[in-house]
């Protein structure tokens, strides 16, 4: 069983600071997305589609300050002191998600790999519905590396995101025993958690996990 590649993760102190950074980064102004309130976050999306990683998008997320905090620690590290500190420095690509057919059966690979991602939690923003696991304590599997697994309902963000101007070439993580999990154009060889190429309209833009 392999998985597909279905967003990647960037965190930002503020989403007007992450807005911004992507304006500024990327050359596009992203405006879809919305609330988790269930998670006292809130995001933007946009398509990041291409030939080799079909059906994938960018989330650029933050820490609500109108929505009360959750019961759980919040997804991606986001209540994690180091990584609140990290966020000072610029947003920062953190974290990617895996999509899968059965996240039971998903999980249950990543754990004979020895990674542990979590259980499966519904979420829900707007009309999507998915499941997708969340370790009690929010850590990222792997400091990143290692995915979330998110199953879909009936609809995918990019079913209504329009292209972009900007697309996925190219993904690395530093997770060498989930390769036989990885999607067919990731590598598990990298030198540091993540690594994405995009081609922009600000030209090929490369953004690694403790780079901002």
């Amino acid at each position: 069983m392999r998985l597909e590649l279905d967003h990647l993760v960037v965190a930002a102190a503020s989403l007007a600071e992450g807005v911004a950074w992507c304006e500024q980064r990327l050359g596009i102004a992203p405006t879809a997305g919305g609330q988790h309130v269930f998670m006292g976050t809130h995001n933007r999306v946009f398509n990041v589609s291409s030939p080799a990683f079909v059906r994938s998008y960018l989330e650029i997320i933050a820490v609500d300050p109108a929505l009360p905090a959750p019961a759980q620690a919040r997804w991606f590290d986001l209540d994690d002191a180091a990584m609140r500190q990290r966020l000072k420095r610029g947003p920062q690509l953190v974290h990617w998600v895996a999509r899968c057919a059965d996240i039971a059966a998903a999980r249950g690979a990543m754990l004979a790999a020895g990674v542990d991602c979590g259980d499966p939690m519904q979420a829900e923003r707007g009309t999507l519905r998915w499941r997708i696991t969340l370790r009690a304590d929010g850590r990222r599997p792997l400091a990143g590396a290692g995915p979330a697994l998110i199953q879909w309902g009936d609809a995918h963000p990019t079913d209504s995101l329009p292209p972009s101007g900007v697309r996925l070439d190219a993904f690395t993580v530093a997770a060498p025993t989930l390769t036989s999990l990885l999607p067919g154009d990731v590598s598990g060889a990298g030198s540091v958690p993540l690594t994405a190429v995009l081609t922009t309209p600000c030209g090929v833009v490369t953004l690694s996990s403790g780079a901002a």
